[in-house]
């Protein structure tokens, strides 16, 4: 870990889906730590691992060699996640596709399903394009 306090989390992981592990064990480790419900860890990893997947596979067109900066921080009140990456301008809760949610399985439409479900496991998510980083956004309340 990059930098860590009880209640703050600071990494940089390589954009490289391998990291994805680390990133998963960082926030378990951080839940427990401040003894949050698990359910945290769950929905936490969940979600960052779907921004972190997306940020690899189609920022700067997929290719590697820039770093992704994850912060996680509880005020005791509140779980904040931070996600703030140079790839190009995307605003996942703006412009990734609307998922298909009707029919089965194998003839729906791939893509937004992800970016959906970040959106209601949390109780904000939000983006902004800042000094030519995006920085996306996460809270859940914890009580």
């Amino acid at each position: 870990m990059d930098g860590a306090a009880a209640n703050r989390l600071e990494m940089v992981l390589r954009s490289d889906l391998s990291e994805l592990g680390r990133l998963a064990a960082a926030v378990e480790s951080f839940i427990a730590r401040n003894r949050l419900f698990p359910d945290l860890a769950f929905r936490f990893t969940l979600c960052l691992d779907e921004l972190v997947t997306n940020i690899v596979s189609h920022g700067r067109g997929g290719g590697g060699g820039h770093g992704i900066r994850v912060r996680l921080e509880t005020d005791g009140l509140e779980l904040r996640a931070e996600v703030e990456d140079d790839a190009d301008a995307f605003d996942p809760f703006a412009e990734a596709p609307s998922p298909d949610l009707g029919g089965d399985l194998e003839s729906r439409r791939i893509g937004g399903l992800g970016v959906f479900l970040v959106g209601k496991l949390m109780d904000r998510a939000s983006h902004r394009r800042e000094g030519g980083l995006n920085l996306t956004v996460l809270a859940k309340r914890i009580a």
